[in-house]
């Protein structure tokens, strides 16, 4: 018997609100009505094993058509389907029962206080279409059922013919939408939001029994780990996220108590070392996609990974407030950050050579890491590697040779407060003069060569401050690098200060050990920091004070004083050009004199 009413809701105003908060992923609907599906066959599963239904001889699945003539969108199921007072209570009522609350949240969040928009369930398809119709039959003895409404305030009820259990939503999609008639569309969104729900859904479904499933219904992640080959793990990562390159490593997720929670989280080859490219972790509960990098649940810093999560226990219907403050959502985060740790100590110290060789990989995931979360830092501080001037990679322990029983927390007597300082090349190509001389006085020094590194090592001095100090090899003369009687020479330091005749530039003399350098350039590492720190950000040229270190063991630098005026002039300017090319790279204006100095020094050659 037909019937027709008013939808009992809190707001007349609900298609309204749907479609003003919801238009920036007005294709989340197919979700939304693929899920329902998915739901309603689940339950209807139960309902097999409790034994108060009977086990179907059909495939349980989802089948999703498009019909362009008729401009309607139909999704179909074979679960438990609805009665009439189902579709009164669920369908009329229940839907719209939290229609003030739900429109309160996302005032208050600016259209960004709900993740997933879970709850809106059927009623989504509104957000593209302008009529939508349930032809649904219950796995009950009782008549099918017809419901009808145009979004508005009122809707029809009625029987109708359907024959088979379960139910078929038929959406009319409205002319300014008509993309969701393209079936190319629809397949990619079937992609994009179900490629892992754990029954088949179809698209365009013909009933021959030839199409195929868009969809995983049993994906990798879901697997136990030992059932896993490293084959199937390229496999899923190269499907899920296009990308041929083979991952380096990856973590297999898999905990069933105290929470429930499955995924894999693989490290990708990095593509360019100057930067933190950001990864793509997709978000899942029960296999259904809610969304990518939710960081309220995933640690930021494990963003820089591809992965999937699986969290079926995570409320991914409220606000991003309570996730934050939600201990259960704390514990997962935790837990994640957890074994990606264990996984790298784990290879670090199972198998240092495959963990030297991905290094340049992970290194800047790791030292974000480290900066963005501290109980990640706490866990991996002993397996950060760098490598030295031999080539060799060594942690921090090995470079200090700390041994391993020697606790950071021991009080410190008198004499060992002062922290060691550790050199560092910024710029092996740049810096190969200063290298060179630190080799040949068996001095070492590690490679920081990426853009976090000066920003990690800062970060170091903070939580070490009595352990560790940076200086970049180009910051001052090391004790060993100079010879016992190195001495001031007035006379010298006179002549190239009058020949530079440059108020930022400190003169200096000291006896190298090193014989064929006239003289090297250094400035202050504290300064020369502060410097590019207000440059980075606009408070400053970048201009910084230097000082030029005069060699008093080069013989060049020893006969300059039986020059003439206008020779140690030239001499003074030509060994400052010489210093400051391996310093940095000269500028056009510097350049142009350095050419000009050697054209002056050929033309008197070969005269």
């Amino acid at each position: 018997m037909k019937k027709e009413g008013n939808i009992k809701i809190s707001s007349e105003n609900m298609m309204p609100i749907i479609k003003k908060w919801l238009y920036s992923d007005k294709d989340i609907f197919l979700r939304e009505i693929v899920a329902n599906g998915i739901d309603a066959i689940t339950k209807y599963q139960k309902l097999v094993t409790m034994g108060e239904a009977e086990e179907s001889t059909e495939e349980y699945c989802v089948k999703i058509s498009v019909d362009k003539k008729a401009k309607t969108l139909t999704v179909e199921d074979n679960g438990l389907g609805m009665t009439q007072d189902e579709v009164e209570n669920y369908i009329t009522q229940i839907a719209f029962s939290g229609a003030s609350d739900f429109l309160e949240k996302y005032e208050k969040a600016g259209g960004d206080g709900i993740i997933g928009h879970f709850g809106l369930g059927f009623y989504s398809a509104y957000m593209v279409s302008e009529n939508v119709e349930i032809f649904t039959k219950s796995y009950k003895n009782e008549p099918a059922v017809h419901w009808e409404s145009d979004g508005n305030s009122t809707y029809s009820i009625d029987d109708c013919d359907r024959q088979e259990r379960g139910t078929k939503i038929v959406m009319h999609i409205a002319a300014e939408e008509k993309e969701f008639l393209d079936e190319n569309t629809i397949k990619n969104l079937v992609k994009k939001y179900c490629s892992f729900m754990p029954y088949n859904v179809y698209v365009s479904y013909k009933g021959d029994g030839k199409d195929e499933p868009l969809n995983t219904t049993l994906p990798l992640y879901a697997k136990a780990p030992k059932d896993c080959s490293d084959e199937d793990y390229k496999k899923f990562y190269t499907d899920t996220f296009l990308d041929f390159n083979e991952p380096i490593f990856w973590v297999h997720l898999n905990m069933d108590y105290p929470f429930r929670l499955k995924g894999i989280l693989y490290f990708p080859k990095v593509k360019n070392k100057l930067e933190l490219e950001r990864g793509k972790v997709k978000l899942y509960c029960n296999q259904v996609f809610i969304a990518d990098n939710i960081k309220e649940v995933i640690p930021e810093f494990l963003m820089l990974l591809n992965g999937v999560i699986d969290c079926p226990d995570i409320p991914l219907n409220v606000s991003r407030s309570f996730l934050q403050n939600d201990r259960q959502v704390q514990k997962i985060s935790k837990h994640i950050t957890k074994k990606v740790a264990d996984k790298l100590i784990s290879l670090f110290k199972n198998d240092r050579t495959k963990f030297e060789e991905c290094w340049g990989d992970v290194a800047n995931f790791v030292k974000f890491g480290c900066i963005k979360d501290e109980d990640f830092y706490d866990k991996v501080k002993d397996i950060i590697i760098y490598k030295d001037l031999d080539g060799k990679f060594v942690n921090f322990k090995e470079l200090l040779k700390e041994d391993d029983s020697q606790s950071e927390k021991e009080e410190k007597t008198e004499e060992n407060k002062k922290p060691t300082t550790v050199y560092y090349v910024s710029d092996e190509q740049q810096q190969s003069q200063y290298i060179k001389l630190f080799k040949s006085e068996g001095l070492n020094a590690i490679l920081c060569d990426n853009f976090i590194d000066p920003h990690f090592l800062s970060f170091l001095e903070y939580k070490t401050p009595s352990r560790l100090n940076f200086k970049r090899i180009d910051a001052d003369v090391d004790g060993a690098l100079k010879n016992a009687d190195s001495a001031e020479d007035s006379v010298i330091c006179e002549i190239f200060k009058n020949a530079l005749n440059n108020d930022k530039l400190t003169v200096k003399t000291e006896k190298l050990k090193d014989t064929a350098t006239p003289a090297i350039i250094v400035v202050d590492e504290y300064m020369r920091r502060y410097s590019e720190m207000g440059q980075y950000y606009g408070m400053s040229d970048g201009e910084l004070g230097k000082t030029i270190i005069v060699n008093l063991s080069c013989p060049v630098i020893t006969k300059i004083k039986e020059l003439d005026e206008k020779k140690q002039k030239f001499v003074a300017n030509y060994v400052y050009l010489l210093a400051l090319s391996s310093f940095k790279k000269l500028s056009s204006e510097e350049l142009e004199k350095f050419l000009a100095a050697n054209m002056q020094l050929l033309e008197g050659y070969t005269k």
